[in-house]
């Protein structure tokens, strides 16, 4: 549906509300655009642009599906267009109070509030993103909207004299240190508080963080962290934090251009307060996002490349570009794509190759007799797909081995031939394969005629000078005429100890870094061959490696590192210490400061004024790693550090 006829359903003046929806993009962009006259342009770019965002919503089947938002930024080549959507619901949600349609009116709230609220949001409009949610709350949830806004505004008067309690040794201190800033409170969105209302299960006097405290500071960009951490430190010091509910958008602001520091410190009367820290810059671009931040240049370079694939049901996938119809099989469901024989677009069958586009909507074809090809792993694009791919020919390949050995098992019986492990090893070295599974692979293929085989077996097993007649080795010999004969040096070489060396340009050998001891490079190491026929690399002193060798002795491979490593790999690392904000921020400092080494993941608890805390870090070898150790047990508050 669109715009104007919106409008016309709601029973609105379409003119008065284009007259909102400009002066709406003019209070976030800056720029003056007159919305009504381009609604009116059939042929304009931009009503083009309109009617393409109309369509792909009507094609999904959910409209709060995260993939629908992203295939609007992707698709819509103009930013301005996405900003006009937003700009004008934003207007007609103001506008739909008397609006008789009920049913109408409760789905212009649910897109109103999970579509184009959750875009805004996206792009950094705060205000706009909690003024779509409040007003789609009022027409969803009609007596939770009204009940929390009854009990603010009788709670106002309270809240604002509290405030000025909070801020005021705040706002000394800041001013003895000659800082340049102001204050505001704010009051959380009336979505918000219900948010947390439903999760925490409480009523409205159950929501702790009702108001937050924001802190502006007026400081040169070359000071701007310096001075935003100063403040933070003053108010840790004077209040009492919570280290659960601090965020780091400073060192690592969001995708949409936010830098802030938020922290949750308890206030007078045991009340906890969120107080936001930013600059002028950086509560320009918290106000209005991307729109302040790049006006509008350089917006749709942000967004992921991909492509958008629709089911026949509506249901909406993103793929990387270049992903085939064999890709999107795999994506859904790997058993869909080992069965997958092409697929149908817009009624046209096409095949397992075919590079689909943004929109296409995929009907995949199967067969039950269609099994995975090796030369599927060129159709496919994506590194899911490749690993499907080969998971299930490792699987038919198992398969087929033992159908070959039991084959071949069963011709040594009818040839009388005894069956010999360590003969059978030997004839399979003597073919040329270091992998039995291949041998097997080709005997079920029939590359590899079993009768050679079988040949080439019986003369390794019975060696004789005449057709029939048994080797020597198989003749009685006395203990005392037995001389035990030296083995040749292409034997001892055969009974050596191989060695897997472990290297980033290593070819042909499927091996994995085990997850339970995450080896890095340096570290000593065995090898493990799994029952698919890969290798687990594992630490010498991994919690399994005591198991592994007594059970299954015989799968053990020595292994070494080559080369001079470069790959990085996640190491997770126990930390324990006093319960202080001050640990956190002194280890995370440490951590950012090494060369090479990068900080993942940090999720923190704490007990009885202890701390313990899971940092992930990815590092490229035991050297470096050790180092960051030792630099991180000099912190103090810091009691233990272990790795897992």
């Amino acid at each position: 549906m669109d715009m104007l006829h919106l409008c016309e359903v709601f029973g609105l003046d379409s003119h008065e509300i284009a007259l909102q929806t400009s002066k709406i993009l003019f209070e976030e962009t800056g720029e003056d655009v007159d919305i009504y006259n381009i609604l009116q342009d059939d042929n304009s770019s931009l009503t083009n642009a309109i009617k393409k965002v109309e369509e792909l919503k009507e094609k999904s089947a959910n409209v709060e599906d995260a993939n629908l938002r992203a295939f609007i930024m992707s698709e819509v080549a103009d930013m301005k267009v996405v900003l006009m959507f937003i700009a004008f619901h934003v207007a007609v949600m103001r506008n739909i109070k008397e609006a008789e349609d009920s049913e109408l009116k409760q789905k212009e709230s649910r897109e109103a509030g999970v579509l184009w609220a959750q875009i805004a949001h996206q792009l950094g409009l705060y205000k706009l993103k909690s003024e779509l949610e409040d007003l789609s709350l009022k027409y969803l949830e009609h007596e939770a909207y009204y009940h929390i806004k009854e009990k603010l505004n009788e709670t106002k008067a309270s809240r604002d004299r509290y405030v000025a309690r909070f801020i005021e040794p705040i706002d000394k201190k800041l001013t003895e240190l000659g800082l340049k800033f102001h204050m505001k409170g704010r009051t959380k969105s009336i979505h918000s508080i219900w948010q947390k209302m439903k999760k925490q299960h409480v009523g409205v006097d159950g929501v702790y963080d009702l108001f937050a405290i924001r802190i502006i500071l007026d400081s040169p960009k070359e000071k701007e962290k310096q001075d935003c951490w100063q403040v933070f430190s003053i108010i840790t010091d004077m209040y009492q934090s919570n280290p659960k509910r601090m965020r780091d958008w400073l060192s690592v602001p969001k995708d949409n251009g936010y830098e802030s520091l938020h922290i949750t410190v308890l206030g007078p009367e045991e009340k906890w307060v969120e107080v936001q820290i930013r600059t002028e810059r950086m509560d320009d671009i918290a106000e209005h996002g991307l729109a302040a931040h790049w006006r509008y240049k350089g917006v749709k370079e942000t967004q992921d490349t991909g492509i958008f694939v629709f089911t026949p049901k509506g249901d909406l996938f993103k793929l990387q570009n270049g992903a085939t119809v064999l890709d999107f099989a795999y994506h859904i469901h790997s058993g869909l794509g080992n069965r997958c024989t092409g697929g149908r677009i817009g009624g046209k069958q096409v095949q397992l190759k075919h590079v689909l586009k943004s929109g296409d909507q995929v009907e995949i074809m199967t067969s039950n007799n269609q099994t995975p090809k090796q030369d599927w792993l060129n159709i496919v694009t994506s590194t899911r797909a490749k690993a499907k791919i080969r998971q299930s020919l490792k699987e038919i390949q198992f398969k087929q081995a033992l159908m070959a050995k039991e084959v071949l098992e069963r011709k040594m019986k009818n040839r009388k031939l005894d069956f010999d492990e360590p003969t059978l090893m030997h004839t399979i070295s003597g073919f040329g394969y270091k992998m039995v599974t291949d041998f097997y692979a080709d005997i079920s293929e029939g590359t590899l005629d079993i009768n050679d085989v079988l040949e080439d077996y019986a003369a390794r097993l019975y060696p004789a000078e005449n057709k029939g007649q048994k080797s020597t080795a198989e003749q009685h010999v006395s203990a005392q005429d037995f001389v035990l004969s030296e083995p040749s040096h292409q034997e001892g070489a055969k009974t050596a100890e191989d060695v897997l060396i472990i290297d980033r340009s290593l070819k042909g050998i499927d091996f994995q870094m085990a997850k339970c001891c995450q080896p890095v490079y340096g570290d000593e190491v065995f090898g493990f061959v799994t029952s698919g026929g890969g290798i687990k690399i594992h630490r010498n002193d991994c919690p399994n490696a005591k198991q592994l060798r007594e059970r299954f002795g015989y799968r053990i491979v020595r292994a070494e590192w080559a080369g001079k490593g470069g790959q990085q790999y996640p190491i997770t690392l126990r930390v324990v210490g006093q319960d202080d904000i001050g640990i956190v921020n002194n280890i995370t400092s440490i951590i950012n400061k090494e060369e090479r080494i990068l900080l993942r993941s940090i999720s923190i608890d704490s007990n009885d004024g202890l701390f313990f805390g899971s940092l992930t870090v990815m590092v490229d070898d035991t050297g470096r790693l050790q180092q960051l150790i030792k630099k991180l047990k000099t912190v103090r508050g810091v009691k233990d550090i272990s790795r897992q």
